[in-house]
């Protein structure tokens, strides 16, 4: 289960957060409402696949993904959002629920955006759309970075809704 694994991940690296249990939310409006949190604070995650290669990005829940600047970045040509079957097969998880962890919570890069460093904590879907964490950005961080195939890290890659 996702949500074991990263409580248990947190846990390990004595990193203190906060669990809610609340309604199944299916959008970043709806979470930070159940969460009683501004948006901005929530973490989106999104899974796209950059050329033949799954990746995460982690940006503010208030911004969208800015698809160009990632190519750019990633000097890529094709890229695309995972399908929901995709996202299924890869994760074992439903849009709306995808936590921001890379390896070894989720096989996948982790990208995360500069808007995440702009709010003293984030908040995030942990693995299911009824379960979320609120944790300090900077124990969030120190968290990401810990992981395995953190790769390029934070770059810019958000965009205003």
């Amino acid at each position: 289960m996702i949500l074991e694994s990263i409580t248990t991940f947190l846990a390990d690296q004595g990193i203190p957060f906060t669990l809610l249990h609340h309604e199944p939310t299916r959008t970043s409006e709806e979470s930070a409402r159940a969460r009683g949190e501004s948006i901005s604070i929530g973490g989106k995650a999104i899974v796209m696949k950059i050329e033949n290669e799954f990746k995460l990005f982690v940006l503010s829940a208030a911004l969208k993904v800015d698809s160009k600047k990632i190519k750019e970045h990633l000097h890529a040509k094709n890229i695309r959002f995972a399908t929901p079957e995709e996202l299924f097969s890869l994760t074992g998880l439903v849009p709306g629920s995808v936590p921001p962890f890379g390896k070894p919570i989720l096989n996948l890069p982790l990208y995360v955006d500069t808007s995440i460093l702009q709010n003293e904590k984030i908040a995030f879907n942990a693995g299911s759309l009824t379960d979320s964490i609120i944790m300090k950005t900077e124990d969030y961080l120190r968290a990401a970075q810990s992981q395995r195939d953190f790769q390029a890290g934070i770059f810019e890659f958000g965009k205003t809704i």
